[in-house]
């Protein structure tokens, strides 16, 4: 009995076809994998800002004053500072009595400030010389009932004579709290009033407050009084209104 054993080449066509077998079967493996999805992992979401609208809002509020507050003061000017003061002293000691027989308590009064100063002339060649002094001082002055500030006014420069300085006069109210608060309130209508505006002409609705601030509230400024004669009893004045201005800035959403 003769065995056959294989043959060099029939050895090399099998290892080549079981090669090209394997081949296949991979090929049909792969695109099976390939073709499965990736998990990925979630994206977050980011939440948009809403839109907002700031605005800024201006209330005003006025009442009949109350309270009048005179700025007035004496002032002498003499050869020395030692007489100057002196004759300072003696007008201010008149300013205060006046005061005291007009009805004025002790504590609407208030000195504002003292001053003593050299005064200088020059001469033919131009040069400067102390040639005296002047002294003064000034009082803040409330009076509560403001239909007689006018004649508190003409008893001063009665009193005072040449020494007297008017120097003006404000009219206010000695509560101003129920005033701001009328005014606040005007602020904040003013201010939402805008902010619905201007959610209409975009489109929205107007959404929650976001912000709210308070600027500083405005009062007018002092009035300034007339010369006054000495030989006048009363000063007539003209207590008009007071005016309080709040101004407010606000942030709203819109939606």
């Amino acid at each position: 009995m003769t065995i056959r054993r294989p043959s060099a080449v029939r050895t090399a066509r099998l290892l080549a076809a079981t090669a090209v077998l394997g081949g296949l079967l991979v090929g049909t493996v792969a695109p099976a994998l390939a073709a499965a999805p990736e998990r990925t992992a979630p994206r977050a979401v980011r939440a948009e800002a809403p839109a907002t609208v700031t605005v800024s809002g201006h209330g005003r509020a006025s009442a009949a004053p109350d309270l009048a507050i005179l700025s007035v003061g004496v002032e002498a000017t003499r050869k020395t500072a030692k007489e100057a003061m002196a004759a300072q002293n003696t007008a201010a000691e008149a300013l205060l009595l006046v005061l005291d027989k007009q009805g004025i308590a002790e504590r609407d009064i208030r000195t504002d400030s003292l001053s003593l100063s050299p005064v200088y002339t020059q001469n033919a060649a131009g040069e400067s010389k102390v040639t005296g002094y002047q002294a003064g001082q000034s009082f803040s002055v409330k009076v509560r009932e403001i239909d007689r500030a006018g004649q508190v006014i003409g008893a001063v420069n009665d009193a005072t004579g040449d020494s007297g300085r008017i120097n003006g006069v404000v009219f206010d109210v000695a509560d101003p709290s129920a005033l701001r608060v009328k005014a606040r309130e005007a602020a904040y209508r003013d201010a939402y009033d805008k902010a619905a505006q201007h959610a209409r002409l975009s489109g929205h609705q107007l959404g929650r407050l976001v912000s709210l601030s308070e600027g500083e509230s405005v009062r007018p400024g002092p009035g300034a009084a007339p010369g006054v004669a000495h030989d006048e009893a009363s000063v007539p004045t003209a207590p008009g209104e007071v005016e309080e201005q709040v101004t407010v800035s606000a942030v709203f959403e819109l939606v």
